[in-house]
């Protein structure tokens, strides 16, 4: 891991994994138990887990509940990043954002590219701050979720990553400040 400070100490956070389709059940949810695998195999807790059809309003409710809660530091979820008509978790979950992260998403694209090539380009993969809760977006295939948490969200999500990390703001109590960038 680049620019770990020596004496910080891991903080496992409460996540929740949301799949976003129409067809997938608890049983073939293969990108939902690639999630819960890895932040589990990181030391996080899963919080809850639930399937949500790709409908913009039970999107909004699932994630504004979580939101709400301050159990849950952060909330992963998969699928509805395209383009297709159903594909809406952009518009359902970016209204709920208080900021962006623009970062995020341009970050998993260029990392994307050179595993998937031009297609990157029709992933809408987001990402967003709400309540001091940090929303990822990422499409629904189990690679791509591998992709984002092992390439990009996984340091995020971990107090002993510098010069910055988002451990600070989920749990404010916790003294991860971010070290200094000269």
């Amino acid at each position: 891991m680049g620019h770990a400070k020596k004496d910080a100490v891991f903080q496992p956070l409460s996540i929740a994994v949301l799949t976003v389709s129409d067809t997938r059940t608890a049983e073939t949810d293969t990108s939902g138990d690639t999630l819960h695998s890895a932040l589990e195999s990181s030391g996080h807790r899963l919080h809850e887990r639930a399937i949500r059809p790709d409908c913009i309003y039970q999107l909004r409710a699932e994630v504004s509940r979580w939101i709400a809660d301050p159990a849950v530091h952060i909330v992963l979820v998969t699928g509805g990043t395209g383009f297709t008509y159903r594909d809406t978790t952009p518009e359902a979950l970016t209204p709920l954002f208080d900021k962006s992260i623009d970062g995020y998403g341009e970050l998993f694209r260029q990392i994307s590219y050179t595993e998937i090539g031009t297609s990157t380009i029709q992933s809408r993969a987001v990402a967003g701050v709400a309540n001091r809760t940090v929303i990822f977006t990422m499409p629904g295939s189990p690679k791509a979720c591998r992709t984002a948490w092992d390439k990009v969200i996984s340091e995020q999500l971990d107090a002993r990553h510098r010069p910055c990390n988002f451990v600070e703001m989920v749990m404010p109590e916790v003294d991860t400040a971010c070290a200094s960038r000269s």
